[in-house]
């Protein structure tokens, strides 16, 4: 048996393939240059260069997004540090999520309609701001496409990472606990990953507006759903 026949060459390559991706981002810090982008693009070059399919690559892959539940869960050790934080600014904080997680479903639905697509299309798409394990359960249980459900959660992971930091600083947001909240209600684990390079309490606020946007997300797709479809 080869080590394309087992679980660890998925592991490895992908474990490979984001620590060039981080390397090159700690070198160049140019924000387009994203590790999660980096890796994604070159594990599809590497299997397209060697003609490796999509199954053997699962092996290993799917061992690691069973563990995306249990890391985003340890993203609460941030935030009982700044525990006091979310105590004094619960009902903000809340509100916020809720909007937010709104707006990023209701958005989908008109640009969706606006572009001609169609209804099952549309609600793939509604959980593109929560985060990787809890869409997958979410698209699953629906009957959704999974697989562009999470192309839409990586892209949209993305691009808030890249672009987050840079709106809230346009949109003059001098608050820690806000930008924490909008990047990581907009842009879930990606996003919070870059929360947390501009500090301990964004790192804290956005990992919490993970759990919190992936609840109202629940709540809010299949009603949506219900009602716009």
């Amino acid at each position: 048996m080869g080590i394309l026949d087992t679980p660890l060459f998925g592991m490895l390559i992908s474990l490979a393939a984001f620590q060039f991706g981080l390397f090159i981002y700690k070198k160049t810090k140019f924000p387009l240059l994203n590790p999660l982008l980096i890796a994604v693009t070159t594990i599809i070059v590497f299997m397209l260069i060697f003609n490796i399919d999509l199954e053997t690559y699962k092996k290993g892959g799917d061992i690691i997004n069973f563990f995306l539940g249990p890391a985003t869960v340890a993203l609460a050790v941030p935030l009982y540090k700044r525990i006091e934080l979310l105590k004094a600014n619960l009902m903000p904080i809340l509100v916020s999520v809720f909007v937010g997680s709104f707006t990023a479903i209701f958005s989908v639905f008109l640009m969706g309609r606006i572009m001609g697509m169609d209804d099952r299309m549309i609600a793939t798409l509604f959980p593109k701001s929560i985060t990787t394990a809890i869409a997958i359960d979410l698209a699953g249980s629906m009957g959704l496409d999974v697989p562009i459900t999470v192309v839409a959660v990586v892209w949209t992971g993305i691009c808030g990472a890249v672009i987050g930091p840079t709106i809230c600083s346009l949109m003059n947001i001098r608050s820690k606990i806000a930008t924490g909240i909008a990047i990581g209600t907009a842009s879930h684990a990606v996003g919070t990953s870059k929360a947390m390079e501009l500090g301990e309490t964004e790192g804290a606020m956005s990992g919490l507006a993970i759990v919190l946007a992936g609840i109202a997300t629940v709540i809010l797709v299949p009603l949506l759903v219900k009602i716009l479809m």
